[in-house]
């Protein structure tokens, strides 16, 4: 079978990719149209047939605007399915997303990138549950009143209690704790107290890569045995320490590391494409995408975009991995984990 051929014939499946940023700082009344002026044709030719929507804030909605934001975010996202919903469908349960894949549309989940809106208000929680969202993160670079992200891995401090209750209030609701993003002590922590399957929606591995966004061998390994899925992103920063000089097989180096460590059930994609996003706002935006010295414009040739995806499955089926693991990996094993997840 050729590559193009597996890869039309699989569900392709994007863990992460911020378009709600770009769409959302349209006029409401261009939301569906922008969507599908400039967003669908990418993902169409990309095959993407689940695609998870994060809501990320930027600095300059904090703290003041962050829930409004939150909001406003989370009804584009219902208003990008209503206006285009030939071709797109908001999923909540496993149900939705196949029904979506039958009909040949993209299913799209929403998630929480971080949580500054509700911030330790967590009994705001089941209220972003009924509005839609079903993946949630509780931290980004920066520190927040649930944990600390991986640029404070030196606090070595795990969740607040009130993150122990945010983790406790999703697993109770059916909605998907992420812990990309998370410090290290945080994922220790997690991992320690998670009674169900936790993902990394966009995370790299360390050890091919020393930036302390990606996971190590033992953090991939403690996700695998939740029954969880790491998600490889695909930033150039995260792949290699001179991110201008990234290439897909950089790409392919990670996810190899997250088969061999992780098991082939339980590796995906999260390309988190930031330049594509970013190049789609205007200041100002994303001030904290960029800490330290990533060079956040940086991308890898030809996974600028979605559109780009299937190198992915032919990179991989070049470098010898049976057709049925690059299935898996591709979109299958996220697509059957979100399936048993979201009953």
């Amino acid at each position: 079978m050729s590559s193009t051929s597996l890869h039309q014939r699989s569900v392709v499946a994007d863990a992460h990719n911020d378009l709600l940023m770009a769409v959302s700082a349209r006029p409401p009344a261009r939301w569906a149209a922008f969507f599908r002026e400039q967003w669908l044709p990418q993902l169409q030719e990309g095959g993407v047939g689940l695609q998870v929507l994060p809501v990320f804030i930027d600095d300059q909605y904090r703290p003041e605007g962050a829930l409004r934001q939150t909001l406003r975010m989370i009804e584009c996202a219902h208003v990008i399915a209503e206006g285009n919903a030939d071709r797109v469908a908001l999923c909540l349960t496993s149900q939705d997303i196949d029904q979506a894949l039958e009909s040949g549309r993209i299913a799209l989940i929403l998630a929480l990138e971080s949580m500054p809106g509700l911030d330790a208000s967590v009994e705001l929680i089941p209220t972003a549950y009924r509005l839609g969202v079903r993946i949630a993160s509780i931290a980004h670079f920066g520190r927040t009143p649930l944990a600390d992200g991986s640029a404070e891995d030196a606090t070595g401090s795990g969740l607040t209690s009130h993150g122990v209750a945010a983790l406790r209030e999703m697993e109770r609701l059916g909605m998907v704790f992420d812990v990309s993003h998370l410090g290290a002590s945080g994922v220790a922590h997690v991992l320690e107290l998670a009674t169900r399957p936790v993902m990394a929606t966009h995370s790299s591995a360390r050890a091919l890569r020393d930036h302390h966004r990606n996971l190590t061998d033992e953090q991939l390994r403690g996700v695998a045995a939740t029954g969880g899925v790491i998600c490889v992103n695909f930033f150039a920063p995260f792949l290699t320490e001179d991110a201008r000089s990234a290439t897909l097989d950089h790409v392919l180096d990670h996810i190899e590391h997250v088969v061999d460590v992780a098991g082939i059930d339980h590796v995906g994609l999260g390309p988190d494409f930031i330049r594509e996003v970013m190049a789609d706002l205007t200041p100002p935006c994303c001030e904290d995408v960029e800490p330290g010295d990533l060079d956040a414009m940086a991308a890898v040739p030809g996974l600028e975009g979605p559109r780009g995806l299937p190198m992915v499955t032919e990179g991989l089926l070049g470098r010898g991995l049976p057709e049925k693991d690059v299935a898996k990996i591709i979109g299958g094993n996220l697509h059957r984990f979100l399936g048993e997840f979201l009953t």
